[in-house]
């Protein structure tokens, strides 16, 4: 599972698959490159298609003939004058395996993901890939940022095709302004210049506490740390608070965080998932404590919201909740990207995400291409965002105020796998 990026805060999303076969047509790129760049290219190119043949979790690799995706890619590939043409090619190779898991991030994405938690430049936008891969939505826009004092808002698009005058596989850099291609929410044409200045990070966990009878924990990703600050947030909390943890945008991390989080709700030792790897293994995943000073896990009510952007581990927690009956899923059906992945780094500072294991939950249920369907159905729209609604979080603190008939939060022993 991979933590989503960083300081534009891009958030990876593959394109959509075209399904198991190999294209037939072999797309074109400018022939003329250096021959640095096509050695690196090559390099580049011949890591990734290796690693998935040797480390994918599925040896059949989902039907796919890696042998002719092999002589349809590399070529482009090899003639690409700029990383967002290597990485195009490579990331649609990568689609052929219709695994949400099996992406590639080039250089200066792999830079900002690294930033992420560091004081940087920045122009203050959080985009997400639309699946026609040549634009990206602006899911939100920092205050304070210098995208926000230009009048940038949520729900409009960045265009990153032909023809674009910046796209994300470009640095960004303190002082030196860049032009982005944007389309306004009316879908009018609107080319912004914005210079990048230096922002503290935002944190990764937030804890609101405004709420009389409420904590509101905010995750952003599961990142490393995470089962320390939730235990230190939980340590000594009224047995009367209800708790809510805000999964929703969260593309996953860390997998030992994952359980950390489990076993501040749920006791040790007890299954809530199992993995089985590219030999066809199976492993049992129980709950292995973690969750910081924390002695033993809380009996509170608990509400977790997901949305159609929470993934991997964002999807794998909530369902051992749901499952263990400990929590109540409030939201909308999650992404359905749960394979176990692995990153590895590549020659020119880029990085592939690769599935390495397969991944179901302690009822037996395989969530990837599936998802977490909620307990309680509550979407959030574009228009109550920025109307500044939160109709997820209504509907979690008054299913959370409801008098329950059994004990559905109750601290419940599994049984094992």
């Amino acid at each position: 599972m991979v933590p989503a990026a960083m300081s534009l805060a891009l958030i990876a999303a593959p394109v959509s698959a075209a399904g198991s076969g190999v294209p037939t047509v072999v797309l074109t790129a400018p022939a003329a490159v250096s021959p640095e760049r096509a050695r690196m290219n090559q390099r580049v190119f011949d890591r990734v298609w290796n690693e998935v043949r040797s480390q994918y979790y599925d040896p059949g690799l989902h039907g796919v003939d890696w042998n002719a995706a092999r002589r349809t890619w590399r070529p482009v590939a090899l003639a690409a004058p700029d990383d967002r043409t290597l990485y195009r090619a490579i990331g649609d190779m990568l689609d052929l395996l219709d695994d949400d898991h099996a992406g590639a991030a080039s250089p200066a994405v792999a830079r900002r993901q690294d930033s992420l938690r560091k004081r940087r430049p920045a122009i203050g936008l959080s985009l997400r890939a639309e699946p026609s891969g040549e634009t990206w939505l602006i899911e939100e826009v920092r205050p304070g940022s210098p995208a926000a004092e230009a009048g940038v808002e949520a729900g409009w698009r960045l265009m990153t095709g032909e023809g674009a005058l910046w796209t994300p596989d470009q640095d960004i850099a303190e002082g030196q302004s860049v032009t982005l291609s944007l389309i306004d929410g009316d879908g009018a044409a609107r080319p912004i210049a914005l210079t990048p200045r230096m922002m503290e990070p935002t944190p990764a966990f937030v804890a609101d506490r405004s709420r009389p009878g409420v904590l509101v924990l905010t995750v952003e990703g599961f990142e490393l740390g995470l089962g320390r600050w939730m235990g230190e947030q939980l340590q000594d909390l009224s047995p009367e608070t209800d708790v809510v943890i805000d999964l929703r945008g969260n593309p996953g991390g860390r997998l030992a965080e994952a359980d950390a989080v489990l076993s501040c709700f749920l006791p040790l030792d007890r299954p809530w998932a199992a993995r089985t790897g590219r030999s066809g293994r199976r492993m049992e995943l129980r709950t292995a404590g973690g969750c910081g000073t924390l002695q033993v896990p809380v009996a509170n009510d608990v509400a977790v919201l997901v949305d159609g952007n929470s993934r991997s581990a964002a999807e794998l927690t909530p369902a051992a909740l749901q499952e263990a009956r400990r929590a109540i899923v409030v939201g909308a059906p999650t992404a359905g990207a749960v394979l176990i992945s692995q990153e590895t780094r590549l020659p020119d500072g880029g990085r592939l995400s690769l599935s390495r294991a397969d991944f179901v939950t302690s009822g037996g249920v395989r969530l990837e291409k599936r998802g977490v369907t909620p307990d309680v159905d509550a979407p959030v729209t574009l228009e109550d965002r920025l109307a500044g609604r939160d109709p997820g979080l209504d509907a979690a603190l008054a299913a959370l105020a409801e008098p329950r008939s059994q004990p559905a939060m109750a601290l419940q022993a599994a049984p094992a796998l």
